[in-house]
C-alpha cells in the first residue's frame, strides 16, 4: 500500500483559500469598478472626477494630516512609557502593561463614546474649531496601546550587554541613549507607525462621533459611495487611490526598516 506523504506546505492551503476569497477577489472587484462606469465600459472618468472636487482633496489631505499628528502624539507617549517598563523587573512590569493595554479589551464603540462624553465635559464641544483637536485625542486614546506594545517588546529584547558596555567605556547616559538604544529600538518604532498611520486614515466613526460631523476623512467618503449614494463605481475609485496612498506608505517604512536592520547587522 502506498504512504500519503504528508508535507508541511499543505498548512498554508487555508490561508491560501482566505487570501485568494477575501484578499485578491475584492481587489479585483475594486480595480474594475474604478476604471469602469455604471454601464460597464472602461473609464478614468471616476479619477478625473474624484480630483476635480475639492472636498474629496480636501478629505484626502484630512485624512493623511490626521493619521499623521495621531502618530507623532502616540510614539511620543508611547516611547518614554515603554522605556521605563522595559527598565523595571519583576511581576509589577506585567501589571502595569497590562493597565495600558486594558483599553483594547473594551468595545471600540464604547471607548469612543465615553471620550466623547470626557469630552464634552472638558467643554471641547462648545465650538467647532476644536473638531479636529477632539478626533485627534480620541485616536490617539484609542491607538497608544499600538504604540506602546511593538516599543516595549523591542527595548526588552534589546541586548543589555551593549548598553552596558557603552557606560563602561565612559559614555554618558544620554549619549547611549541617541548611539545605542535609540538605533536598535527603531524597529519597534517603525512597527508602531505602520500599525497607526495606516488605520487612522480610514477609522472615520472617531471622526464622526468625536468630530461632531465637521471632520470628514476619506473612509467616510467610500462609506458614504457604497451605503448611501450606492456608487460602486467611485466608491472603488476613492478605495483604490486609498490604497495606493497606504501602499507607498508601506514600502517606504519597510525599506526604512531593512535599511535598520542592516545597521544593526553591523553592529552585531
Amino acid at each position: 500500500m502506498k504512504k500519503i506523504r504528508f508535507s508541511r506546505k499543505y498548512f498554508g492551503i487555508p490561508y491560501a483559500v482566505f487570501l485568494l476569497f477575501f484578499v485578491i477577489f475584492p481587489l479585483l472587484l475594486i480595480v474594475k469598478y474604478a476604471f469602469t462606469d455604471s454601464n460597464g465600459k472602461i473609464t478614468l472618468e471616476n479619477f478625473v472626477n474624484f480630483f476635480k472636487y475639492n472636498a474629496n482633496l480636501t478629505a484626502l489631505f484630512t485624512s493623511l494630516g490626521l493619521a499623521i499628528c495621531t502618530t507623532i502624539i502616540c510614539i511620543v507617549l508611547a516611547y518614554p512609557v515603554a522605556y521605563i517598563l522595559s527598565k523595571r523587573k519583576g511581576s509589577k512590569t506585567a501589571i502595569l502593561l497590562l493597565l495600558f493595554i486594558l483599553p483594547m479589551w473594551i468595545n471600540f464603540v464604547l471607548r469612543t463614546a465615553a471620550m466623547k462624553e470626557l469630552l464634552f465635559k472638558l467643554g471641547l464641544f462648545k465650538s467647532n474649531k476644536t473638531s479636529f483637536l477632539n478626533t485627534v485625542i480620541g485616536m490617539v486614546y484609542d491607538y497608544l496601546p499600538f504604540a506602546i506594545l511593538p516599543i516595549y517588546t523591542t527595548l526588552s529584547k534589546m541586548d543589555k550587554n551593549l548598553t552596558e558596555a557603552s557606560l563602561d567605556l565612559g559614555a554618558c547616559p544620554a549619549k547611549t541613549f541617541l548611539n545605542i538604544t535609540l538605533p536598535l529600538s527603531k524597529p519597534g518604532v517603525i512597527s508602531a507607525i505602520t500599525m497607526i498611520l495606516l488605520p487612522t486614515t480610514t477609522s472615520y466613526v472617531i471622526s464622526d462621533t468625536l468630530g461632531n460631523g465637521n471632520v470628514t476623512i476619506i473612509g467616510k467618503l467610500i462609506e458614504n459611495q457604497f451605503s448611501t449614494m450606492f456608487d460602486w463605481n467611485m466608491g472603488s475609485t476613492i478605495a483604490l487611490i486609498l490604497l495606493v496612498v497606504i501602499f507607498v506608505s508601506m514600502i517606504a517604512t519597510n525599506k526604512f526598516s531593512d535599511t535598520e536592520i542592516e545597521a544593526r547587522g553591523g553592529l552585531w
